[in-house]
């Protein structure tokens, strides 16, 4: 249960952030959002405030924001439609209510000829006594379809109207809110638990590996590494894993004495990317630092971006397959197993995931924030957009393959955790 609750606190945040940014960059923009969501499928929960409704939703596998103006979200009256409308004090339709049976007081009905709820806002048909009319539609009106409430949106409202740069900024938020969370979480941990001092001291050497058959030991200081000084623990990680198979000699100081070691770092059966190791352990002193800990926090926002796209670009180029990808299973796994080393760790774990997500997102695939932002780029060199319906058509497309692509990978995780 513990994994569980950690599971959805941790997703819902970084899903809640992702769409933050899109909500608030949409809204700065005067784009009508109708819907905020967290999580997908069947709604749990919906609270309506202004004209946003905050649903939840069951599955915990990610959400969205729905802006006016996106995929079938008009509202179309055709001509020989019969609808009924309600005036307010100023003569303007403040609702139109469409197939629906329950006459309102005081209710107009109109058999359309002409309507236009996009840019004029007018209805034009003929009422009950035959007589042609024509009738100005508020801003702000209310369409209701088999009682389904939908405020108007007219054409400065919708996503589409805007320009390119605000439609950019209003997809791109959604991940570079990612960053800013794993900002935060970072500087959150800095000043909780303090800042590693990062110092490259052994803490321990593990019986049987490299580094103790050469003979270090634990609190050992090292110094250089084949004539290169060593300030930091990740700079004797980063020359170590480069070198497997290559032996590399070590300046150390052991109790104010200088020794040299000679240790060839051996391959890691345990990482897809056959890295080096030698078989040497850390744990960092920490120290309290108010202003450090935002430094420690894009310190650590800026290595684990580095680290993501580092990896992806090995997914790429072959040297580790599709098996070692995971997906909410694999992710929930993990989970279960960082969280057994407390909270501050979990908290690493949330920060690492955010990045990760804003990155994913990023990528120029369709149906993501990144394909949707290569679109506005094309959009901005050809001085036009590009066809909606063949747009949509790639997108649909890209949904297809992205679906496939979890159901292969969450089939991985399943076989690779339960059987």
């Amino acid at each position: 249960m513990e994994t569980v609750i950690a599971f959805i606190i941790i997703f819902g945040a970084l899903v809640f952030f992702h769409e933050l940014g899109h909500f608030i960059f949409a809204k700065r923009a005067g784009i009508l959002v109708r819907e905020f969501a967290i999580g997908m499928g069947p709604k749990i929960l919906g609270i309506t405030k202004g004209e946003t409704i905050y649903t939840l939703r069951l599955l915990p596998i990610g959400g969205y924001v729905r802006m006016a103006g996106e995929d079938l979200d008009t509202v179309q009256i055709q001509p020989g439609h019969r609808v009924g409308i309600l005036l307010n004090k100023d003569g303007l339709a403040e609702k139109v209510i469409m197939n629906q049976k329950t006459m309102y007081p005081e209710i107009l009905l109109l058999e359309v000829e002409e309507a236009d709820l996009d840019k004029e806002l007018y209805i034009k048909g003929y009422d009950e006594e035959e007589k042609f009319v024509r009738i100005s539609v508020a801003r702000d009106a209310v369409i209701e379809e088999n009682g389904k409430d939908t405020i108007l949106a007219p054409y400065d409202r919708q996503f589409g109207s805007k320009s390119v740069g605000h439609r950019f900024l209003t997809i791109l938020a959604g991940p570079l809110f990612n960053f800013i969370l794993a900002f935060f979480i970072f500087s959150a941990l800095g000043l909780m638990q303090g800042i590693p001092t990062n110092e490259p001291v052994v803490t321990e050497v593990t019986a049987d590996s490299p580094a103790s058959e050469a003979g270090m030991q634990n609190g050992d200081l090292v110094k250089e590494i084949d004539g290169k000084a060593i300030s930091t623990w990740d700079e004797l990680v980063n020359t170590v894993q480069v070198n497997a198979g290559s032996p590399l000699a070590f300046e150390v100081e052991r109790e104010g004495e200088p020794l040299e070691f000679t240790i060839t770092p051996e391959v890691s059966e345990e990482s897809p990317e056959k890295v080096g190791v030698i078989g040497v352990l850390y744990r960092s002193p920490l120290e309290k630092d108010f202003l450090g800990s935002f430094v420690y926090g894009a310190e650590q926002t800026v290595f684990w971006f580095k680290e993501i796209f580092r990896l992806l670009g090995m997914l790429v180029t072959g040297q580790f397959t599709i098996d070692a990808l995971s997906g909410p299973v694999g992710i929930y796994k993990t989970t279960e197993e960082v969280a057994k080393y407390g909270v501050f760790t979990l908290m690493s774990w949330a920060g690492m995931l955010s990045i990760n997500l804003g990155i994913m997102n990023l990528l120029p695939l369709p149906a993501l924030d990144g394909g949707r932002l290569m679109f506005f780029i094309l959009e901005a060199v050809r001085g036009k957009p590009v066809d909606r319906q063949k747009e949509g058509m790639v997108h649909f497309v890209g949904i297809m393959l992205l679906m496939l692509l979890m159901i292969v990978v969450t089939w991985n995780d399943i076989q690779r955790f339960f059987f």
